[in-house]
This record gives structure tokens, sequence and C-alpha cells, in this order.
């Protein structure tokens, strides 16, 4: 499987001549799910889902589809009847070949006083990926490549080391890192590195990895 890393949160992955976008939000580039056989979303913040890049990859391609939590769903599946799918914890499906299982329900905690949105994470092909959206989600599965949050205001690094901990991966790639300047990444890369117990890569965005 071929595993792109795009702009913040979104990932590409390819296997078998078929795309599979994850997360294509307003901080990725605007081409981000442009392509895409299949999507899948986490949840509705506008750095997770942006509804004009759907729509571009979905006219795009007419065969495409998306698999969301209802939030999301609510605001576009009129536009494509039939193509968007509600998920929620525990399901499973096929996408554009892969296939995909469904962990975890809410956002995590930014502030008491905010309320929490739901939130799903994405454990494709049997944990050969896991992409949790914005959640410290623990599937109750083996990980392979973990794609994680490095930088939100809902999180300290502390948090990502043991969460890293937690789930045991063979590797961690760093995902919603938008908000993480160049100065300050050594430091996450090295803190991260040296005691979160997995290998951890960090990938440009347009960067390519096998997983």
């Amino acid at each position: 499987m071929k595993l792109t890393k795009k702009s913040h949160a979104c990932v590409r992955l390819e296997k078998d001549g078929r795309t599979l976008v994850l997360d294509p939000g307003g901080f990725s580039e605007e081409d981000a799910a442009l392509g895409a056989d299949a999507i899948l979303v986490t949840h509705e913040h506008p750095d997770h889902f942006d509804e004009l890049r759907l729509r571009a990859a979905m006219e795009d391609n007419p065969a495409a589809e998306i698999w969301t939590l209802r939030s999301v769903a609510e605001k576009i599946s009129a536009a494509f009847p039939g193509r968007v799918h509600t998920v929620g914890h525990g399901d499973t499906f096929t996408a554009a070949g892969f296939d995909v299982q469904v962990h975890g329900e809410l956002h995590a905690v930014i502030h008491p006083d905010l309320p929490r949105v739901t939130n799903v994470g994405f454990l494709v092909d049997g944990g050969k990926v896991f992409h949790p959206g914005d959640a410290l989600t623990v599937p109750d599965h083996a990980v392979d490549t973990l794609m994680l949050p490095v930088m939100a205001p809902w999180n300290k690094v502390s948090e990502v080391i043991d969460y890293v901990r937690e789930v045991k991966p063979r590797r961690a790639y760093d995902i919603h890192d938008a908000l993480l300047t160049d100065l300050a990444r050594p430091i996450y890369d090295r803190q991260i590195g040296e005691l979160g117990g997995a290998e951890h890569r960090r990938l440009t965005p347009g960067d390519s990895a096998r997983v």
C-alpha cells in the first residue's frame, strides 16, 4: 500500500490501482481529494471536512463514494444520493477495495465549556493504517502504521507520547501538524521518537511511503 501525506490531517492510500482519501479538510490542498475512489471523513471540523473539496472529488469521479459519521453526511448526502454512507463505532465496510473498521465516538476534549462533537477513527486493511481523527482512540486491534495527531488545541506532547505507547504501532507518522512550526518540529521528533516506543516518522506534504 502506498501512503501519501497531504497537508495537515489528510492522507491518501493507494492499492491495486484504487485510491482512498482520509480527511481532505480546509487546511489541505484544494485538490487533496481529486482522483479518489472513496473518501473517509472523521468529523465535521473544517480542518477535516471541507464541502467544496468533497464536491469537487465527487463530481470529478461519478463513481466515488464517501463514508462518514452522521453530522457530516447530513451536510452533503442530498447532493449525491446513494453515494454518502453513514457509519459509526463498530461498523465495518469495504471502500474502493480497502477493508475498513470504525473505532471511536467522540472528539477529544478541547475545553470543558465546549460541547464535544462526534468523531470516528478508521482502521484500514486489518490494522495496516489507523487514522484516529481528533481523538486518542485506541482500537481493539493491532496497528502497524498509526497516523499520529501531533499538534492540536486539544492535546499536549505528553499525551501524544502516551498514546503511541498505548497503541504500540510498528511505526507512527505525523498528521494534524499544520499548526506546528518548523522551529518546534525537532523537539517533537526527538521526544516522540525517544519516548514513544515506536518508530517515529515525518513526511513532507506530497511525499509517500510504502506501508
